[in-house]
């Protein structure tokens, strides 16, 4: 069945006034629940994704082209019905701190940076066996100069007086499916706003199992969900019961929203700082997000790991994930670098292709790749490595989001690995647009010597990216639901780079700058999100079973199907 026999009908005019006035009449209602209400509507929430989720991903798989027998069944379910539970139980978390002892409790004490200013640590986080399941792994999150620890203190409090509530009109995004219903539940249990939520024409035949997931946030008048092209959302937009919009998608729906169609009109409207929308607005809007890997004395084992580790992020959820990664950065004096590149065209090419499920995906493809696929359907197409590129030969690369399975591999001249870094990031950071994610590959040699570290922590706080993983795909901070999420903090209404604000961070934390997420240079067993994992589904149902009701007895049971990959 292809996605667009799943389409829903498009909302009337008379569906959306309805749902904005019954948003409406339930504001007052939301901000004067008591904590233990909205714990209530969490809790049944999350027993709600469980319950939902085999049928969540039957219909996810279906319009995606993955067969029943796929272990690519198991990003369905990880990036929809577990990332969305963790963030439940997250949040349940965090809410019951606050009801007992009036505040957030963080996993361990803040530690201060080299430039004075602090870094919280957002995973692993107590009460899920993140130190178990995720063992070696920990990220921080990065506050800006003026957070002090006193700040700290008051993490959720905001929870226990809320002012009066808003209308946020979410526009939902149409790749990953946990997007929608987290940004949802953001908006509702961390801000305290009543949410209008469109579904994406690309996956709206989740709304209704969306719909029975938030039961009785929709009974309580606190969420409804409408459907339909970009006419209903400008529809949405524009009205006045409307207080505020968060979209989820690319820098081109951003500024027709906030500047309208391109050209001159657009134009000026920037120069004399007049968007013709007159709400706030937040979003995440993508990058061409880099991979850089630092030279250094890579074992074979080393090498593979992480040539596979890149290819998982290039192959995964047939490449339609703005954080998918888009430029490999080496070092052209490597020795093992031509190694290195061939063996990630080596995972690629034993990964089947994927069907290209998102509109536009073949024109993409042509204009990024430079060709038109070889023998393609167009239903499917190949994963594509651009070896050597020239940013002057090859703008699109670094320039635009492509938002198809094309990637770029860019060798830079320097006279060592120190120098190789510094240029890496700043090519990152001048060269390619957007600021949502990069990843960085690193022996563990060059950080064994204290000015070793004291530099790679240095070319970290130069990185202008929203959320960084060392060793390791980005992608794992956004399935953490504890860290912040969003692009670095330097987007403008007229220059938004990959967004404004952030959602997730279920510890409220304000002033982030950026996450850090570290772990080994290899891990074993083979982690259930690499594209040879044999059995990665029932590691990915034993996942959501833990957050379902987190548990020590049903650590066997992952680890079990863990060690089956």
């Amino acid at each position: 069945m292809s996605v667009l026999e799943l389409q829903h009908s498009p909302s009337s005019t008379d569906e959306i006034e309805r749902s904005l006035a019954d948003l409406d009449a339930a504001k007052t209602k939301l901000s004067e629940m008591d904590l233990q209400g909205r714990i209530n509507l969490l809790e049944d929430c999350l027993e709600r994704v469980v319950q939902l989720a085999p049928e969540w991903v039957d219909a996810a798989c279906k319009a995606k082209g993955v067969s029943a027998k796929s272990p690519m069944r198991a990003e369905e379910i990880a990036a929809g019905p577990v990332a969305t539970a963790r963030h439940l139980r997250l949040l349940l978390q965090s809410y019951r701190a606050v009801r007992t002892t009036g505040k957030i409790k963080l996993p361990a004490a803040a530690i201060q940076g080299p430039d004075g200013s602090l870094r919280v640590q957002v995973m692993p986080v107590q009460g899920l066996f993140d130190a178990i399941v995720f063992a070696g792994f920990k990220a921080h999150a990065w506050l800006a100069p003026e957070v002090s620890r006193q700040d700290l203190e008051q993490l959720g409090r905001q929870l226990k007086n809320w002012g009066p509530a808003k209308t946020a009109l979410v526009l939902g995004a149409g790749n990953v499916s946990s997007i929608p219903v987290t940004d949802t539940l953001s908006k509702v249990f961390q801000e305290g706003k009543v949410v209008l939520l469109k579904m994406n024409p690309v996956n709206e035949y989740l709304g209704p199992i969306f719909a029975r997931l938030f039961t009785k946030l929709i009974d309580s008048g606190f969420a409804r969900i409408i459907y339909g092209g970009a006419d209903i959302g400008a529809a949405a937009i524009g009205h006045p019961q409307v207080d505020e919009v968060h979209i989820t998608g690319s820098i081109h729906s951003h500024d027709a929203i906030v500047w309208g169609s391109p050209g001159p009109e657009r134009e000026r409207r920037k120069r004399e700082q007049a968007p013709i929308l007159d709400k706030p607005i937040t979003s995440e809007l993508g990058s061409v997000s880099p991979w850089i890997v630092v030279p250094g004395p890579y074992s074979a084992r080393q090498l593979r790991f992480q040539a596979e580790n890149v290819a998982a992020s290039i192959t995964n959820n047939a490449s339609f994930n703005c954080i998918a990664t888009k430029v490999i950065i080496t070092w052209k004096q490597w020795p093992q670098r031509q190694q290195f590149i061939e063996m990630v065209e080596q995972f690629l090419a034993n990964v089947p292709p994927r069907r290209a499920y998102y509109p536009g995906a073949l024109e993409r493809y042509c204009r990024f790749a430079g060709q038109r696929p070889v023998a393609s359907d167009s239903l499917t197409l190949p994963w594509t490595l651009v070896r050597d590129a020239d940013p002057k030969g090859s703008p699109q690369l670094f320039g635009e989001e492509s938002f198809v399975c094309v990637c770029a591999e860019i060798g830079l001249e320097a006279v060592d690995e120190k120098e190789f870094l510094a240029q890496a990031v700043e090519f990152s950071n001048e060269k390619l647009w957007g600021t949502l994610s990069a990843a960085l590959t690193v022996h563990p040699s060059f950080r064994r010597a204290a000015e070793g570290e004291a530099y790679f922590q240095s070319c970290l706080a130069n990185l202008r990216y929203g959320a960084v993983g060392v060793n390791h795909w980005p992608a794992l901070i956004y399935a953490m639901m504890s860290p912040p999420w969003g692009g670095y903090p330097s987007g403008t209404l007229a220059d938004a780079q990959s967004g404004i604000g952030s959602v997730h961070n279920t510890f409220m934390l304000s002033g982030v700058q950026k996450t850090v997420l570290e772990g080994p240079l290899t891990i074993s067993p083979k982690p259930f999100w690499f594209p040879t994992n044999r059995r990665p589904e029932p590691v990915a149902w034993k996942l959501l079973d833990l957050y379902g009701k987190p548990s020590v007895w049903k650590l066997s049971g992952l680890l079990w199907a863990a060690l089956g990959g």
